[in-house]
């Protein structure tokens, strides 16, 4: 039996179609299944659903053969026990930083202020701002980055940016890009090796289905 763990929401809706290229159809639809296990039309084939960064945990310790997650989930992880054979060209976005439109970022890096961020992705801003030379206290939250700005907790944020409509929304603005997020597909290195006969033929489809 072959595991492969998804998460809801966006990344399961693009890589249905990277399924369906394997030849593997979810029994039901997890956003409105409560089930955490779901069958496909393969007998050989199951999936599991999980938080989003809960994915590389559950590939790395062998409970799924198989995973999806996005690169910046992965670089938190630090892909301890995984292969991660394809970039899956999916839910594409940015890592950005992001601060109120009347701050002056660029000159607060000339002065060099020590500047306190918010993110849930401490060890990507770490690495970042270190790369910069930059001092910068991190606080790290769940959700919400963009109150931190506006109420005075943080000076900027660091988080995903798709369209920058929540920006917006809240008169933040991205200054400074961190990295591009795609989706990879990550492998259970045992597992790799041991069903590989098994796995071979869904790496084949995704990656034929990701070059059309």
């Amino acid at each position: 039996m072959i595991t492969i763990a998804l998460s809801k929401g966006r990344i399961f809706e693009e890589t249905t179609p990277l399924l369906a290229a394997a030849g593997i159809i979810p029994a039901e639809d997890p956003e409105s299944s409560r089930k955490l296990i779901l069958a496909t039309n393969r007998y050989d084939v199951r999936l599991i659903i999980v938080r989003a960064t809960d994915v590389p945990t559950y590939v790395q310790y062998g409970a799924a053969d198989l995973g999806i997650a996005g690169k910046d989930v992965l670089d938190e992880h630090g892909g301890e026990g995984l292969y991660q054979p394809l970039d899956l060209q999916i839910a594409k976005c940015k890592m950005m930083v992001a601060v109120r439109e009347d701050f002056d970022y660029l000159g607060a890096i000339r002065r060099g202020a020590r500047l306190k961020v918010v993110t849930k992705y401490v060890k990507t801003a770490r690495e970042h701002f270190a790369a910069k030379g930059m001092h910068v206290d991190l606080i790290k939250l769940y959700g919400s980055m963009e109150l931190g700005p506006l109420v005075g907790l943080a000076d900027a944020i660091v988080d995903l940016v798709s369209t920058g409509a929540t920006l917006r929304a809240n008169h933040l603005t991205a200054v400074e890009e961190v990295g591009d997020i795609s989706s990879r597909l990550v492998a259970n290195q045992a597992s790799f090796k041991l069903n590989r006969t098994q796995l071979q033929p869904i790496l084949h489809a995704f990656s034929t289905a990701i070059t059309k």
